[in-house]
């Protein structure tokens, strides 16, 4: 009910949804669990997936039921509690930075965040002549983060050579809990710790929900820390990418800051101090969507240029340009994109946030994202087809901005910006004469000392994360690549996609395990026929396999529902328009039952 919240907030969160209820896809954790706010999707017209995306990304806010407190939320009191408790650790680090580091770790998402936030308080600590104490890992190496590389977060052993000097973040966890006296983990993550999957780690000997509850244990002696508030499922199911990214960036953000303010005054964190920077974020969620509109109308500006076949280029000044390089990348993995559909350029001085830069240099085209890759290699081959989204704060070079606006004008009038700025700035009227179209997102001014100045800068980035993650995740809707709230035909890159790719074919045919599994490792392998040797082969082996495949998961789902075989299930998706309206006159075609029997607990064991 309405009435029961704790706390004030700054945005109207909705009521806990029926996701919460403890039978709805049971077997599913809840980032894997499709939204039923999102159930038609698929249905929506522009406008209307913005408003979808921002009452989910709203959830990220909300209070636990009164009624049913069936999961912790990031206002709980045992959260709240261990941010206050992670807090005090950093300031012990921050205090005596001789020994002292602050390692943020990640696969995929996770780790371009701990990437864009150490590079942030590196910059927090340089400003107050202090030695900046943090680092980032991310699986795969610093490509990772201007690339996708979805395959490398299966590496428990690589997870521990990178710590030295998810199964990548499992097996570091494991080696920080055997070597106490070096390191403090804390596990960051949005599933209950009985969620936690509990599939083998294949060179690994703990499956992670074991590994979490080790830490679990460890808690109470504070030798280990488990954040993990439920914030629902995401709006495009399992795509983590959005509010898992998102809520990382909140709930680390506001710990690190509150430490970082608070050690200056020789004070301990304090929940009110943590509350008032949550409610900064909220403030950016009700200032970022008050531009739904124009949202909306970029949203199909890039919808129409993917149709045609054209570019989406997002150009980001400083670490906006690290997030819109972000959102570029995993564009790629989540809808089978190729890479030059949607991507992101970083314009400004970057010669010090990489771990190993030399990784980045001439790798080839696809690891381009500096201001000399776009003039070079962008800029003379844009076509009128392309769009173009200038993202900046109008305290960015306006001059620069301008000149490059120019330039990119001649090749194509689909140009819009994304402006940030402060009550009481302006945007030149040469500059802003320059674009048919101008989301622009003002902020309110906040009077805080130095650090506070952060605060700004995280509303910028999480606010631009928000419209661009919606236009990007609509745009895809908007051509039809999404069925109800699932993308159906992503690639298998990795081992959460090999059990999420086994979940739908669950849900949609409605059929068990068993022949599900025999579906899609047939679709994995064809044509070589299936032996008991390949069923009995490890994950990593269908995984390798499946990688190069396109269209597996509809193949498969296609055969269960006609109960044809693979030749026949390709015709059949070759006649239709598109993957989803294949499935979808599958499903409501004559002549198939559609049994909808509740899926399975999805224990991975290949038997």
């Amino acid at each position: 009910m309405p009435g029961t919240k704790r706390f004030q907030h700054v945005i109207e969160t909705p009521e806990p949804g029926k996701w919460e209820l403890s039978g709805y896809e049971a077997a599913l954790p809840i980032t894997e669990k499709s939204n039923p706010l999102t159930r038609d999707l698929d249905k929506a017209d522009a406008k209307q997936i913005v408003q979808l995306l921002g009452q989910c990304d709203a959830e990220i806010f909300q209070e636990e039921g009164q009624a049913m407190p069936t999961y912790q939320r990031l206002y709980s009191d045992s959260i709240l509690t261990t941010m206050v408790q992670v807090a005090g650790k950093i300031q012990e680090v921050l205090k005596d930075p001789e020994g002292g580091l602050v390692v943020l770790s990640g696969g995929g998402t996770s780790g371009r965040m701990a990437f864009l936030m150490s590079v942030s308080f590196n910059q927090l600590m340089k400003g107050l002549g202090q030695k900046p104490l943090y680092t980032y890992l991310i699986a795969g190496g610093d490509t990772s983060v201007v690339a996708s590389r979805e395959g490398t977060e299966d590496s428990a052993l690589h997870g521990i050579e990178e710590l030295k000097k998810a199964p990548f973040v499992a097996g570091q966890m494991d080696y920080c809990m055997d070597n106490p006296a070096v390191f403090l983990p804390v596990l960051v993550g949005f599933n209950p710790v009985s969620m936690a999957r509990n599939d083998p780690i294949e060179d690994w000997s703990s499956t992670f929900r074991q590994i979490a509850e080790r830490m679990q244990k460890l808690q109470e002696k504070q030798e280990a820390f488990v954040l993990n508030p439920a914030i629902g499922p995401e709006g495009l199911s399992g795509s983590s990418r959005m509010k898992g990214g998102s809520a990382t960036k909140i709930l680390l953000e506001t710990l690190l800051l509150a430490a970082h303010k608070t050690v200056d005054r020789g004070i301990a964190t304090s929940q009110r101090c943590l509350l008032e920077i949550l409610r900064t974020f909220e403030r950016a969620h009700q200032v970022t969507y008050s531009q739904s509109p124009k949202i909306a109308a970029l949203m199909k500006q890039a919808s129409t240029s993917l149709e045609k076949k054209g570019r989406v280029y997002l150009v980001g000044w400083q670490t906006l340009g690290i997030i819109a390089i972000m959102d570029g990348v995993e564009c790629i993995h989540t809808f089978g994109a190729d890479f030059q559909d949607v991507r992101g350029f970083l314009i400004g001085d970057h010669s010090d946030i990489f771990n190993q830069k030399a990784d980045l240099i001439n790798q080839g085209p696809q690891f381009s994202f500096s201001q000399e890759d776009f003039l070079t290699s962008i800029l003379p081959s844009l076509k009128e087809i392309d769009t173009v989204v200038f993202i900046f704060t109008l305290d960015d070079n306006l001059t620069e901005v301008q000149t490059l606006v120019e330039q990119v004008k001649e090749k194509t009038s689909h140009i819009q910006a994304l402006a940030h700025s402060t009550v009481g700035q302006s945007l030149p009227t040469t500059l802003k004469k320059l674009f048919p179209s101008i989301i622009s997102i003002t902020w309110p001014l906040l009077f805080f000392e130095y650090e506070g100045n952060f605060i700004q800068k995280f509303q910028h980035e999480l606010s631009t994360k928000w419209v661009l993650n919606t236009v990007s995740t609509g745009a895809h809707v908007l051509l039809g690549k999404i069925l109800q709230n699932h993308m159906l035909d992503l690639r298998i890159r990795n081992s959460k996609l090999f059990w999420r790719a086994l979940a739908m074919l669950q849900q949609f045919s409605g059929q068990p395990k068993a022949p599900c599994i025999e579906s899609l490792l047939q679709v994995i392998h064809f044509p070589q026929p299936l032996s008991d040797d390949i069923r009995a082969a490890p994950i990593s082996f269908h995984i390798q396999v499946a990688h190069e495949k396109e269209q597996v998961i509809p193949i498969a789902l296609l055969s269960l529902l006609f109960r044809c075989s693979i030749p026949e299930a390709q015709a059949h998706l070759a006649a239709a328009p598109s993957v989803c309206e294949a499935v979808r006159s599958a499903l409501t075609g004559p002549g198939r039952k559609r049994s909808a029997e509740p899926l399975e607990t999805l224990e991975p064991a290949l038997q």
